[in-house]
């Protein structure tokens, strides 16, 4: 159940995993590239959030190689994409240092993509949960796929507000490219 319902707006907030990378011997982690299933399955991921009722006013990526191309082609997908801000602070982040990347956002800023790892934003989506539609929440907490796709909403003023079980998750996919 969600603790608060909040007042202001309501908010979207976008959660995607980057796309399955490779293992390239010999390349550090944070440069590890997207590998052929994960060059398929970006692209899908961009159709489906576009298919989802919306785009992001802003996206904020991990300055993982693999995360940049997940959002590189994901957003090729659109029309026009919206801004990006790199921010190596979403590399291999735990949840609280989530929350403080994006409680800095603009208030202005309706609509969120955090694009990232796992762990952290399984942990993330699953603390800001209060409650899920369907069978979605239960169904994130089982599995937070690479390419996977949260979508939260609540309502605030601005982003500080967002906290563990403000928000409701309204959707959870795990979109596919055809090989």
């Amino acid at each position: 159940m969600i603790e608060r319902a909040g007042a202001g707006p309501m908010r979207r907030l976008m959660v995607l995993r980057h796309a399955k990378a490779a293992w390239p011997e010999g390349v550090q982690d944070h440069r590890r590239p997207l590998g052929p299933r994960g060059l398929r399955d970006a692209p899908a991921a961009g159709r489906a959030l576009a298919e989802a009722g919306g785009l992001p006013d802003l996206a904020l990526c991990s300055t993982a190689v693999r995360a940049r191309r997940t959002w590189e082609l994901a957003a090729a997908e659109w029309g026009t994409p919206p801004p990006v801000r790199y921010d190596r602070r979403l590399y291999a982040a735990g949840v609280a240092d989530l929350l403080d990347v994006v409680r800095e956002v603009p208030r202005e800023v309706e609509a969120l993509l955090l694009v990232g790892h796992n762990p952290g934003l399984e942990e993330l989506v699953a603390e800001l949960a209060g409650d899920g539609l369907d069978d979605s929440l239960e169904r994130l907490r089982a599995k937070f796929p690479t390419s996977a796709i949260a979508i939260l909403t609540w309502r605030g003023t601005g982003w500080p507000a967002l906290g563990p079980g403000t928000a409701l998750l309204t959707s959870f996919m795990v979109p596919r490219g055809k090989k």
